[in-house]
């Protein structure tokens, strides 16, 4: 029974394909970040990007208990939800990445768990304003090692998003 905290259902009810012990994905795939209270968001899965990357419009460094820690916001788009979430992690790194148009940006990195398809994993998350890509999350191939295989000609094999119930049909 599909409640209204679970995000995914799988695909016409047909268990997701494997491949040598590796599950078989969409390019573009629905995702949770549990550790960030992030129920649903649309994901890019790059094997051309080694890092993974989450639209963050705004953060900063802060410290804790002595220790430096990132406070930042999703935004409502990123999540498809009314609203602005704060959220603060521990602060893993700040790492330059170069983009694949070879220009270098220093991101701020954190650890957290990817969560789809039955599958629940920690990865390093940079954040930065992907506010010109079309899809809020970008899913680097460090990420996906070992894991996964991606078939690049589809979308949505992991599941299909969970539509809240129209007026209409009410």
């Amino acid at each position: 029974m599909t409640t209204p905290t679970d995000p995914i259902l799988p695909r016409n009810g047909i268990a997701p394909a494997e491949v040598d012990g590796k599950r078989v994905v969409g390019w573009k795939e629905w995702v949770s970040l549990p550790d960030l209270g992030v129920p649903r968001l649309l994901a890019k899965f790059d094997t051309g990007a080694r890092s993974s990357a989450l639209h963050v419009p705004r953060a900063r460094v802060i410290e804790i208990d002595g220790r430096p820690h990132v406070n930042f916001d999703l935004d409502e788009d990123t999540l498809d939800a009314s609203g602005v979430l704060k959220h603060t992690a521990p602060l893993v790194d700040l790492r330059t990445v170069k983009s694949s148009s070879g220009h270098a940006e220093q991101r701020l990195t954190i650890h957290t768990t990817l969560s789809f398809a039955g599958l629940q994993w920690l990865i390093e998350l940079t954040l930065t304003d992907r506010s010109d890509m079309k899809l809020p999350m970008l899913v680097g191939r460090s990420a996906m090692h070992s894991r996964l295989i991606i078939d690049p000609s589809r979308s949505f094999l992991a599941g299909r998003r969970v539509r809240k119930p129209s007026q209409k049909s009410r």
